[in-house]
């Protein structure tokens, strides 16, 4: 067991590594060839640092392991409101835009309770096993679309400026090469982490479902923990919140849409309260707008996310019998 731990470690290490690399190689490029800042962040920035939670996600639909694929994707919205807006709150308090209030956030809830809807068969369809299916896989990235498009035409709206061109920094040639590598140390770290977390689930006696949405969900959102943190200790609070709201949407759509479309994947039923626990992530702070400072995280709800984050880990692990 001491060995599966250590090799989660070290694949969450690459997995970081390879996220930070990919993200900084696509930025650069981005920035070079004119794309504006704020389509850079929200695009890029909150798509970038998903990218573990795609691969660990990828590879436990290859392996067959709904419970990882699922898990990991769902866990990670789960620690990305509660935890890391709840940890970042208490840093600074968090103006919010107000389109990530009416738009962006509503978003995210409904990739909850999507996966909720899709997952359900037995409940809903009255069918023997509850699956996401291919079908559900390619709605999912229908969404997935609707909100890319959702994004340009923000954008294309508001006119913004274009990036200027750096003239220091990465190179074309290098910025490429940061990308590729990234890409590589993610496909390694992701493997590793798929393996070892099967193995250490085993090792303990409890379901890859709850090392999913805990080791492996806290590992895989790490990017984003640094990402929101640093910008929220910098004053840049709409990247703080659009990191992690962007993030979760494209963690509901595009990883479980993937996921399911590669390999359809099955549903325990357990995964219920992970989908409750997102979905309440999005009510809480879509409410905590409207309450305190308006269209704001105060601290005093960064706390309350982060004991709710503490209940729900001790509920989770509660089912399983610990």
């Amino acid at each position: 067991m001491v060995l599966d731990l250590a090799i989660l470690a070290a694949a969450l290490g690459v997995l970081v590594l390879g996220a930070e690399l990919l993200v900084r190689g696509a930025s650069a490029l981005a920035a070079r060839f004119g794309m504006s800042p704020l389509l850079i962040g929200l695009t890029l920035v909150a798509f970038g640092t998903s990218t573990p939670e795609l691969v660990v996600s990828m590879g436990g639909a290859l392996r067959g392991s709904g419970d990882i694929a699922i898990g990991n994707a769902v866990g990670s919205n789960v620690f990305n409101v509660f935890f890391i807006l709840g940890l970042c709150a208490l840093v600074r308090p968090l103006a919010v835009a107000s389109s990530t209030v009416w738009k962006e956030i509503p978003l995210s809830l409904l990739a909850a309770l999507a996966v909720g809807a899709a997952g359900n068969d037995v409940w809903l369809s009255g069918e023997t096993v509850s699956t996401l299916s291919r079908g559900d896989g390619l709605l999912f990235l229908g969404y997935f679309a609707v909100f890319l498009a959702y994004l340009l035409a923000v954008f294309a709206g508001n006119g913004g400026a274009p990036a200027a061109r750096p003239h220091s920094g990465p190179g074309p040639g290098t910025s490429t090469l940061l990308c590729v590598g990234g890409l590589a140390l993610l496909i390694l770290g992701g493997s590793w982490a798929v393996n070892s977390a099967a193995a250490l689930a085993r090792a303990l006696g409890v379901s890859e479902g709850l090392i999913a949405v805990t080791i492996l969900a806290g590992g895989t959102s790490l990017p984003e923990l640094a990402t929101s943190l640093i910008a929220a200790q910098r004053g840049q609070l709409d990247i703080a919140v659009g990191n992690v709201v962007g993030s979760n949407i494209f963690n509901g759509f595009f990883i479980l849409g993937t996921s399911a479309t590669v390999r359809p994947l099955a549903f325990d039923p357990r995964g219920n309260v992970d989908v409750a626990a997102a979905a309440l992530g999005s009510l809480l702070l879509f409410a905590a707008m409207f309450s305190g400072g308006r269209k704001r995280l105060d601290r005093w709800e960064g706390a309350v996310f982060l004991l709710t984050y503490a209940c729900y880990v001790g509920v989770r692990y509660t089912l399983e019998g610990g």
